[in-house]
């Protein structure tokens, strides 16, 4: 319906223009006054200006009441609006106590959109109510409508029906394939998937990317890059899914071959980020800087969150805390609003790097803190001989109600190892499966070991050694004798020795430590004592062997 006065053209122009409520109010009031309040093009600009911003949603909802003759247009734009806030269950009941109760008729976009809703929302319920509604508004044979069932029962796992809407459909396309190679992919079918695949009449890069994307998830990087170098054309999310796949499997080379031959134009922060995290988890930390120093020079993106966390967990490690602070100054000025791993992060790199002041500053400014926020500040107290403060935090956690975790006890101990707080260790130490029900693991019997040694008190590690039980894994008991090696308690040694040979008689490594630790004290009878038991078992030391990269 044309507009045919200039009056009417001046209101079209002012309600497309307004900047805020206030002004869409006085725009409103002259087209009630004018009559045009109920006229399509008006109510259609109204409506779709409304729903582009969050906070005017609900005023195209109010709107929507107030119009005589509403169609599936108004009603689809809004439900549209909803799914993208996202705020799936508005979308919902603007369907069911608006549109349905207004007996508004659907139209051929209106089911597919709802089904997404259902989907993304995760609930299997609304979409089988939908699938009914599909098949009773005759909407069945609708290529939108079946393409958006075949992705929802792919998402529930219900690969099979999918399959029967696929087969039954007399009319397929593009979307279609790729729904049901989408769905072979998430739900465990890689076969069926690339049967599909090899079947296509057509592709596109999505069909490639899902494929690919379904070889890197079962970790077959060989048929992934395969049909990586046999695609016609990439975009970022095939060379980010490569990259992210060599990652996964922790080959660095491939990984930052990939990086390298990704053109420059296509990169994004993804693919830097996949990298630097990687180099952060195989402890490359100087070359997780240097990359990092690459990206900021080169400017082809801009750091977020996810990259800070990488560079941080790198200058904690390398002690670098001029980096830290360079990249705490960075998050500042950015504006950018740290989560709670980042903030984590941050506190562990100042703790690290003896900021420990630094370090609650930041543990202070979280809204919210993990048990790992909790436990990186006790640990950066423990780290620097602050024992005290540790265990006044540990109680601080303790009444937030928060449950601690091992970690949280290793802290614990690691702090009152640091500082020779031995009743305070026993203390925890007894605590830990009573009250904390955690059982307790080789590093927390380390810290024990430890904590009594520098107290001079390994006599009394005996009483400690009798309540690890025997069960316990070897590498309890082995951490324990190394424990004692270490701090040449050769009697204590004996016990842990012989509770460790029950475990593993034929492994040398408990023989040799105990002969090592007798031979520091000159007791070379007991040396040879060892020697002839090793000699009477058989037992050889394994070939060593290294690993050399050659590029």
């Amino acid at each position: 319906m044309a507009l045919r006065g200039k009056h009417e053209q001046v209101l079209f122009v002012a309600l497309e223009s307004w900047k805020d409520l206030h002004e869409f109010y006085q725009v409103q009031a002259q087209l009630v006054v004018s009559g045009l309040s109920q006229h399509p093009l008006f109510a259609t600009s109204a409506i779709k200006k409304l729903c582009s911003r969050s906070r005017t949603l609900p005023r195209a909802t109010s709107l929507f009441d107030h119009l005589h003759h509403p169609d599936a247009f108004f009603c689809n734009t809004i439900i549209r609006a909803y799914a993208r806030k996202p705020d799936f269950p508005a979308a919902l009941r603007f369907y069911y106590h608006k549109m349905l109760a207004r007996s508004v008729p659907p139209n051929h976009y209106t089911f597919p959109l709802l089904i997404k809703v259902s989907t993304d929302f995760g609930s299997l319920r609304e979409g089988l109510k939908g699938h009914a509604r599909i098949l009773k508004f005759g909407f069945g044979s609708d290529l939108f409508s079946r393409n958006s069932l075949i992705r929802m029962y792919s998402v529930f796992g219900r690969i099979g029906h999918a399959r029967m809407l696929f087969d039954e459909s007399s009319r397929l396309d593009l979307v279609s394939y790729n729904s049901m190679i989408d769905g072979y992919v998430k739900n465990g079918d890689i076969g069926a998937a690339r049967q599909m695949f090899d079947e296509m009449p057509e592709r596109d890069v999505l069909s490639w990317n899902c494929m690919i994307a379904g070889y890197v998830g079962v970790g077959d990087l060989d048929a992934a890059n395969e049909l990586f170098e046999t695609m016609p054309e990439r975009d970022v999310v095939t060379w980010n899914c490569m990259i992210d796949g060599c990652a996964r499997a922790g080959n660095v080379s491939l990984a930052v071959g990939f990086f390298d031959r990704m053109p420059v134009a296509v990169r994004n922060v993804v693919s830097w980020n996949s990298v630097l995290a990687l180099h952060a988890r195989v402890k490359n930390f100087g070359e997780c800087l240097r990359l990092f120093g690459r990206m900021m020079e080169g400017r082809e993106v801009m750091p977020n969150g996810a990259t800070l966390v990488s560079v941080l967990t790198a200058c904690a490690n390398l002690g670098r805390l001029d980096m830290g602070m360079w990249v705490h100054s960075f998050i500042r000025s950015n504006k950018i609003e740290p989560d709670v791993l980042l903030s984590t992060c941050l506190l562990t790199m100042y703790a690290k790097c003896g900021a420990v002041d630094l370090a609650r500053d930041v543990f202070d400014e979280m809204p919210v803190r993990s048990v790992v926020s909790w436990n990186s500040m006790i640990m950066g107290y423990g780290l620097h001989g602050n024992g005290k403060k540790a265990l006044e935090l540990f109680l601080e956690m303790e009444k937030t109600g928060l449950q601690p975790n091992d970690a949280t006890l290793v802290s614990v101990l690691s702090a009152c190892t640091h500082a020779g707080m031995v009743m305070e260790g026993w203390l925890y130490f007894e605590l830990m499966q009573g009250v904390y029900k955690i059982e307790p693991k080789v590093e927390h019997y380390g810290c024990m070991v430890d904590l009594l040694a520098r107290a001079g008190l390994m006599e009394n590690s005996e009483e400690l050694i009798r309540k690890v039980p025997v069960k316990a894994g070897s590498a309890i008991w082995g951490a324990l004798l190394s424990g004692c090696s270490t701090h040449l308690d050769s009697e204590l040694g004996e016990i842990v020795a012989k509770r460790l040979i029950e475990l593993e008689p034929f492994d040398i490594g408990s023989y040799i430590l105990l002969s090592n630790m007798y031979a520091a004290q000159g007791r070379w009878d007991d040396v040879e004592r060892v020697r002839l038991m090793i000699k009477e078992k058989r037992l050889q030391r394994e070939a060593a062997s290294s690993v050399v990269q050659l590029e």
